[in-house]
């Protein structure tokens, strides 16, 4: 009875514990998130599964990373890790000379600034990328066990995201404006997110 309680009272607060670092480190990604679901409903593009399976792919690779430098391996210097920000701002900036060139008379039709999966993964991954400072310690100090309870709440935590994202973005009056906005608006987002990925490496 005494050993099932203790073990209880691990798992809930492992589970608890996850929770939380999902929440405190993800919570940028909502904004990015309803950015996309937006452009998905005002544009068609990316595509609602793309915008899944991108977060869950970025996600995926931040765990695997942040796992693997638990064992005492760095694949990415840290002092690089802040580079992946140009990922977001390049699309960013691609967007916005695309709007330009619209303005100007190119006629073309506008296209998303992320318009599938591989784009949204690799949003994710830049935005979260300051996040493997924080898995790492944690995943080599709980043991294998507690990692792969924490891996599963972030699952859980990913598709809570999207939901959240998905209606924060559902709303008329927020599409109308991204509508009539949007080719301008969203690629500014994207590159003041970057950016800001980019600064907050810079060591102070």
């Amino acid at each position: 009875m005494g050993v099932t309680s203790v073990s209880s009272t691990s798992m809930g607060g492992t589970i608890g514990a996850a929770a939380g670092m999902f929440a405190g480190t993800n919570i940028d990604d909502i904004i990015v998130l309803t950015v996309l679901f937006l452009s998905s409903r005002a544009t068609g593009r990316p595509r609602a599964w793309h915008i899944w399976a991108g977060q869950y792919a970025g996600i995926a690779a931040l765990v695997a990373i942040s796992g693997v430098a638990a064992l005492g391996l760095t694949i990415v210097p840290d002092r690089w890790v802040g580079l992946l920000g140009l990922v977001p701002f390049a699309l960013g900036v691609r967007g916005l000379i695309g709007a330009i060139r619209r303005r100007g008379g190119g006629g073309d039709e506008p296209k998303p600034v992320a318009g599938g999966l591989l784009a949204v993964a690799g949003v994710t991954l830049a935005n979260g990328a300051d996040n493997i400072s924080v898995y790492t310690p944690v995943f080599r100090s709980i043991g294998a066990w507690p990692s792969a309870v924490t891996v599963a709440v972030f699952a859980v935590g990913v598709a809570v995201w999207c939901l959240a994202a998905s209606w924060l973005g559902s709303h008329e009056r927020v599409i109308a404006v991204v509508e009539r906005y949007g080719e301008w608006m969203v690629p500014v987002v994207f590159m003041v997110i970057g950016a800001v990925i980019v600064l907050e490496s810079i060591p102070r």
